[in-house]
């Protein structure tokens, strides 16, 4: 969810280069078209939709593997053929959404998607689990989340500034978290009722509504780069646009520029990672100390509520020093690792839980708002993207090591670990001077005229 100046419509692709300090055309963070009450309405319908859409699927895929009676082996070769392609192109994907016009970026991504999930569920109709065939649409799937990533970034930043954007990515936090808790049970539910195969089929139609939403929205025009990394500030003339090898090494070199970036992403890498382990613990510890499953399933629904709250809180605060929230937000997933490792009794973990979520909901909001107005807006998507590689990578490595961890070593120690990992990680990022600084105002940020003001209130009221 992570500035970007207007554009009267989109503008003809350019590259980006690193180190400028001209924005895409004009000042980052100026309010385009799409700032209004029904723009903003379409933006966060639409990535609540895709947000949706793609939380339907590894559980729609898992269910119609598994009730075919298929090899575990098939199941897993489906869905590293989405997850592994997903990596290796978010750097790339960083450069299209610096290149191209946001809007036409996640366009495409949305399409390909429901084309995509379209041909799965043709596949699980006709020929049932086709594990090539499967995989083969799977990988396509994991390209275009790939690339849809980084530019709505862009695409947030585009459309307002100031307040009004810690305001509006409070609320695409909210509706998203809400959309990826509901989805499991939604696609277990129409596999139950429909089938995997109508399943996937709806799934498609969602990308496609929330493709359609993207109608009338407008996205910066990019800055086209010179062969010598100079950026023109406009979408034509004469410029040569940098070569797309020079426009990845510059924003690696643009991510180097920030140590506060990624000490926080490291940070936030490390998070996921002790996240994985607390998700394939957890289960078991409440099966054997706290009753059953129930104990679990209760324990996610207070999370739930956790984060719906601190990201609620997050769209209200006027922090002059963010940074430290999320640092501290980040560390407070400290306190159910350390719960669990202790064997502390039910109520003392779902109010550690709860209070990690909600460490969560106010990090979110925060930093996508820091990263949109700390980074130059001609480099955002590639900045961006290497968080967003970095936190997708270390949630399955979490995954695949906590339970041969626990099988040799026990499950305390394991947890205990994590906890001193998250909390140590996260807090030492406050040893860093422009973490605790309050940076100066970007002349350039310009405050969000009436009807953006209005636009995001609308939405948060309806929220």
């Amino acid at each position: 969810m992570t500035s970007s100046s207007p554009s009267p419509s989109d503008g003809a692709p350019a590259g980006a280069a690193s180190g400028s300090t001209t924005s895409h055309g004009t000042a980052p963070g100026d309010v385009t078209g799409a700032a209004t009450v029904v723009g903003v309405h379409r933006l966060v319908l639409g990535r609540t939709a895709a947000a949706l859409a793609t939380a339907l699927i590894p559980t729609t895929l898992t269910l119609a593997v598994v009730h075919t009676g298929t090899a575990s082996g098939a199941l897993g070769a489906i869905l590293a053929a989405e997850f592994v392609p997903m990596l290796l192109l978010l750097p790339v994907a960083g450069v299209f959404a610096d290149r191209f016009p946001a809007r036409r970026v996640i366009l495409a991504a949305d399409l390909t998607r429901a084309a995509a999930q379209g041909g799965i569920g043709a596949t699980l109709l006709t020929a049932g689990v086709n594990v090539p065939a499967l995989a083969a649409l799977a990988a396509v799937t994991g390209g275009a989340v790939a690339f849809g990533t980084p530019a709505v970034r862009t695409l947030v930043s585009a459309t307002v500034s100031g307040p009004q954007r810690q305001q509006l990515n409070a609320r695409l936090s909210a509706w998203q978290g809400l959309a990826q808790f509901a989805g499991p049970g939604i696609a277990g539910t129409l596999m139950l009722g429909i089938g995997a195969g109508w399943s996937s089929l709806l799934t498609a139609a969602l990308f496609v509504g929330s493709a359609l939403t993207l109608g009338g929205l407008t996205s910066p025009r990019p800055v086209v780069a010179t062969g010598n990394g100079a950026g023109t500030g406009t979408g034509g003339g004469d410029a040569r646009r940098a070569p797309f090898r020079q426009d990845l090494r510059a924003g690696w070199a643009e991510t180097r520029r920030h140590p506060w970036f990624i000490a926080n992403v490291i940070g936030h890498g490390i998070w996921n990672m002790t996240a994985g382990v607390l998700l394939t613990l957890g289960p078991v510890i409440m099966m054997r100390h706290h009753g059953g499953g129930t104990a679990w399933v209760i324990t996610l629904q207070s999370g739930t509520v956790g984060l719906l709250a601190g990201v609620w809180t997050a769209g209200r605060l006027r922090l002059r020093r963010p940074l430290i929230a999320v640092a501290l937000g980040a560390s407070a997933y400290a306190l159910p690792l350390a719960a669990l490792a202790a064997g502390a009794p039910l109520p003392v973990l779902l109010a550690s839980y709860t209070a990690g979520m909600f460490g969560l909901g106010i990090l979110d909001p925060l930093w996508e708002t820091t990263i949109q107005q700390r980074i130059p807006a001609e480099a955002l998507g590639r900045v961006g993207s290497f968080d967003t590689l970095i936190s997708f990578a270390a949630r399955p490595l979490g995954l695949a090591l906590a339970a041969p961890a626990a099988a040799a070593l026990g499950m305390t120690l394991p947890l205990a670990v994590s906890a001193v990992l998250v909390g140590g990680a996260n807090l030492a990022v406050l040893a860093i001077p422009a973490v605790r600084e309050h940076p100066e105002p970007d002349p350039l940020h310009t405050p969000a005229p009436p009807a953006a003001a209005e636009a995001v209130g609308a939405v948060g009221a309806a929220g």
